[in-house]
């Protein structure tokens, strides 16, 4: 009985031992779609796409956070009154896919992409496609603190010069 105990013990932790391995993979999947895209919207609104035709990715937005922290200002060569904080839920129907803490620079956006950003859900990426920006990314951590699967760390600079600056924590609604 004492063995048959053990072996199903180690039974459940190869199958655990699994998931997490198949759960590592999908992250690390997404984390090279993302890194290989110029806008982590895209790849949302792709997965959304499979997953529910003709939804559209949407931006529900969150009490933005304290001031930016010196990082963020370093990040940006700004500071802090001339940097906007923006933080959202990127949803696809009913499923959180990630939240983005966007810290962005107003003053090298058009009045039409402010008033975007504040008043609607459109996302970020979108809200500033016509910039043809380029996502550049700072850091990649892969998570197992229930926080999410995925953070992305990246700077969007347009004409050479940064504009913004995302923390993105993708759930695991994102890799299913």
């Amino acid at each position: 009985m004492f063995q048959d105990l053990t072996l199903l013990v180690l039974a459940s932790f190869a199958i655990l031992g699994g998931a997490a391995t198949a759960d590592r993979r999908a992250a690390e999947a997404l984390s090279a779609r993302l890194l290989a895209s110029h806008s982590a919207t895209a790849v949302l609104q792709e997965i959304c796409d499979r997953r529910a035709p003709g939804e559209r990715v949407r931006a529900e937005q969150l009490a933005p956070g304290p001031e930016a922290p010196a990082w963020v200002r370093e990040t940006l060569d700004a500071p802090a009154d001339a940097i906007r904080h923006r933080r959202v839920r990127l949803m696809c129907g009913p499923e959180v896919l990630s939240v983005a803490d966007n810290w962005f620079l107003p003053g090298r956006l058009t009045p039409e992409m402010n008033a975007t950003l504040e008043g609607t859900q459109t996302p970020f990426g979108v809200a500033v496609r016509s910039l043809d920006y380029r996502r550049r990314t700072l850091s990649v951590r892969y998570l197992d603190d229930g926080s999410g699967v995925l953070e992305h760390k990246a700077v969007l600079v347009a004409d050479g010069r940064p504009f913004s600056l995302v923390l993105e924590t993708y759930a695991a609604a994102a890799v299913r």
